[in-house]
């Protein structure tokens, strides 16, 4: 027998958000994960905050919206809020209840930007961290960084002194990081990642993990130039260092990584370099000293693994072209989202264990 749609709208409902999220959905694990870290943080928020006027967006309910910004690859906070209206798992995700109104887009990005700075994202991550304690390598590690782009034109790449060249037409004109800057994000710098590919307005982001499960210990965003991966490499692996004092790291890397002084820096720290060689129309950095261990091999098989983090994070973290400007944002931005990857990967481990 064929049902009649019954066109009258109930009354009241009874059913609530929790029941509509099924048991074994894979968000309720993350859910109750970031629900502990945020009344951990409860009392730094408190400092973000005056005593008195109107209430803002609790903390706790924007970052738990901003996490599925990331987890869902929600392009734009406009596109979040109506997904917040519309779907019962965003709502419940974030704490709305069904018949809660949402924010308004420009009142959100607003309160977004007050609270959350790259002090506040690394506290974050690192709690993210402490949850996953069990499932990590402590001595042993691989670096990379990765091309992000800048939210700006290759227009607004100008010169500093004021000069624009022939109405905008940079035709022919050697620009240079040096005399040009961008005028819509001055932090942004032209960069090529490699040599043939188009220069771009970008920021390079750094991120380190541990060879056991590829989860990220270390994440940081720096201004793109020559210099920076090595640099930052040299920063991550003393931050691991310091965590294990009077024993050694190993940090596998790819042959970019293969340079002198940043071998020779890497052992004074007591770090062994279990870097790629390259052995194209020059000599290695790194020898026998390092090569005629079984671990090296271990540590490039298992140096792949960094490369499916930036698989994550970039088409589905949105990191790909971040669509803040600066280095400090889009600092907390990238510390955010490796917070994020680790959050989605820490359930599955423990599952699999």
């Amino acid at each position: 027998m064929r049902g009649n749609e019954n066109k009258q709208q109930p009354v009241f409902s009874y059913v609530s958000l929790e029941e509509r999220v099924p048991a074994d959905h894979p968000l309720r694990a993350i859910r109750q994960t970031v629900d502990e870290i945020l009344a951990q943080m409860s009392a730094r928020f408190d400092s973000f905050y005056a005593a008195t006027g109107r209430p803002s967006i609790p903390p706790e309910r924007l970052l738990r919206a901003l996490l599925l910004q990331v987890f869902f690859s929600v392009r734009s906070e406009r596109m979040l809020m109506q997904q917040l209206d519309y779907n019962l798992l965003f709502r419940w995700f974030a704490g709305l209840e069904i018949d809660e109104p949402v924010w308004n887009h420009a009142v959100f990005s607003k309160n977004r930007d007050r609270l959350l700075n790259e002090e506040l994202a690394r506290e974050f991550f690192a709690l993210v961290l402490e949850r996953a304690q069990a499932h990590l390598s402590k001595e042993h590690f691989t670096v990379d960084g990765t091309l992000i782009e800048a939210w700006a034109s290759h227009k607004s790449f100008q010169r500093k002194d004021g000069g624009t060249g022939d109405g905008g037409n940079f035709h022919g004109q050697e620009r240079k990081n040096d005399t040009h800057a961008s005028r819509t994000d001055p932090d942004a710098k032209l960069y090529r990642k490699s040599n043939g590919s188009e220069a771009k307005l970008s920021y390079l982001g750094h991120v380190m993990v541990e060879n056991r499960n590829g989860l990220i210990v270390e994440a940081m965003v720096t201004e793109a130039d020559g210099k920076a991966e090595a640099d930052a490499a040299l920063l991550m692996a003393q931050h691991r260092q310091a965590q294990r004092p009077g024993g050694r790291i190993t940090l596998g890397a790819d042959k970019a990584y293969d340079q002198g002084e940043l071998v020779r820096t890497l052992r004074e720290m007591e770090v062994t370099p279990h870097v790629a060689q390259n052995n194209a129309r020059r000599r290695s950095a790194i020898d026998r000293r390092t090569t005629r261990h079984e671990g090296y091999a271990i540590s490039q098989r298992k140096r792949p693994l960094i490369e499916k983090v930036f698989g994550w994070l970039k088409p589905i973290g949105g990191l790909k072209k971040v669509k803040l400007r600066g280095l400090e944002k889009v600092g907390w931005l990238f510390q955010f989202a490796a917070a994020a990857f680790n959050l989605w990967r820490i359930p599955k481990l423990q599952a699999a264990a």
